[in-house]
């Protein structure tokens, strides 16, 4: 019997369910009390708010569907009014996290969190990680964040509620050193990047594998690819989960359980809606679309209808684990993430990522195309494991020709594809960065 998502005990805590169960009717009832809470909250206490939502009635949200009456927020808008999203005091503010533009200008988008805020995501971690997680384990945390209010130190503390004992390493920057410590630790539980993560499964240098192997695994911050899963679960021999959460949900959006059936979504922090990206109207449950999030307790930023650009789900099925919380289907790719072939079609980075991942040498890999919108020429680069021969290159064709619009337009002569590849040896460039096609000039 697959056990229940422990997320299940921690929603029902923060709805104040009591000794009821736990049901679609109690969630829905809270989240349209917390909406209507959070709303006139950003409203009364953030200027970008006053402007953005001056039309808004109050009375007139009187359902979940009504929430779709209210204009979106969007990356621009963090990035040109991030101070005037505020509802308390900067003094209040206890950690503010710069993301860069992806372009070689622009502002930054800064998000704001209160200490309060913060807590609200090392509780989710808490009991996300309760879902694997006993008493006495030792968790190797492979995230950067040393420092107070960093993803790591916030992922250590949950932890350590657990009465497990939290190990921060950080990044994995020696493969042989990073080995070493899950079996000089016997580490239980690790928690890191999926292209480090698997480095660490493949690496084949002297004395490679350790006689003490993890028990589960859990998979962060990009794209988690089936290729990635089987190496893990065959090598170590452990229980691969993933964690679905971006930077502006406070890092916490949805955990999958032992059913690995999608992310089972963070329903009493935030309300989830998947909208037509092109149109902007909310689709119908199990179509797919863009996610869009509504902070229902954060203070200090709200996000009310944010548009993440993450394309996705919602998943209609019952979880064989019991649960009534939601789940969301993983996230393949984002909004602007796919590279144009023209008429041959589309493809992602979630598509190179399942065929190339199953090429047993390649441990990572980047992409580039001339153009986004209408590519003629793909280039990959490759990291191995040992010197790479012709054999490792042909079989990196190999998989790209699985990717149909790769395949059709390479067939048609309409794109070239360079593929190099080199051996990692011991060592990583440690990056947290989520992996994305880039486009040369």
């Amino acid at each position: 019997m697959i056990p229940r998502t422990s997320l299940d005990v921690w929603a029902k805590k923060k709805i104040g369910a009591g000794t009821a169960s736990l049901t679609r009717e109690l969630i829905s009832s809270y989240q349209l009390h917390k909406l209507q809470e959070i709303v006139r909250w950003a409203y009364y206490h953030s200027s970008f708010y006053r402007r953005l939502l001056a039309g808004f009635v109050e009375t007139e949200m009187v359902c979940l569907d009504d929430l779709c009456r209210l204009p979106f927020t969007t990356d621009d808008d963090i990035k040109q009014y991030g101070l005037q999203f505020l509802c308390v005091s900067q003094s209040d503010i206890s950690r503010v996290v710069t993301l860069e533009s992806s372009g070689t200008t622009g502002p930054a988008k800064r998000l704001y969190f209160t200490p309060a805020d913060q807590e609200l995501t090392v509780e989710f971690f808490q009991y996300g990680m309760a879902t694997f997680t006993a008493v006495g384990d030792k968790v190797l945390i492979l995230l950067p964040g040393e420092r107070p209010g960093g993803v790591g130190a916030l992922l250590a503390t949950a932890v350590s509620r657990l009465n497990a004992q939290p190990i921060h390493y950080g990044l994995v920057h020696s493969i042989p050193e990073t080995l070493a410590r899950i079996e000089c630790e016997k580490i239980d539980c690790l928690v890191g990047i999926p292209v480090q993560v698997l480095a660490l499964a493949r690496y084949t240098g002297a004395d490679a594998l350790p006689s003490f192997r993890p028990k589960n695994v859990l998979l962060s911050t990009d794209y988690v690819s089936k290729p990635i899963v089987a190496e893990l679960r065959n090598s170590w021999g452990c229980e691969v989960f993933e964690h679905y959460g971006m930077t502006e949900m406070g890092l916490g959006g949805g955990t999958g359980c032992a059913a690995h059936a999608g992310y089972h979504l963070h329903e009493a922090d935030f309300y989830f809606e998947i909208i037509d990206p092109l149109t902007g109207q909310v689709v119908s449950d199990g179509q797919e679309g863009e996610v869009v999030i509504t902070t229902l307790t954060r203070q200090g930023m709200p996000l009310i209808r944010y548009r993440t650009g993450d394309i996705s789900r919602l998943l209609l099925e019952p979880c064989s684990c019991g649960s009534v919380l939601r789940r969301l289907a993983p996230i393949t790719r984002r909004k602007e993430g796919s590279i144009s072939l023209g008429i041959y079609g589309q493809f992602t980075m979630a598509d190179l990522d399942e065929n190339l991942f199953a090429v047993a040498e390649v441990v990572n890999f980047t992409a580039a195309v001339d153009c986004a919108h209408n590519a003629t020429s793909l280039k990959i680069a490759a990291l191995t494991t040992g010197q790479p021969g012709t054999s490792v290159v042909e079989k990196i064709h190999r998989a790209l020709a699985a990717v149909p619009a790769i395949f059709l337009a390479r067939q048609n002569g309409n794109l070239t594809v360079n593929v190099k590849a080199e051996c990692c040896g011991d060592l990583l460039t440690p990056s947290a960065a989520k992996r994305a096609i880039t486009e040369w000039k």
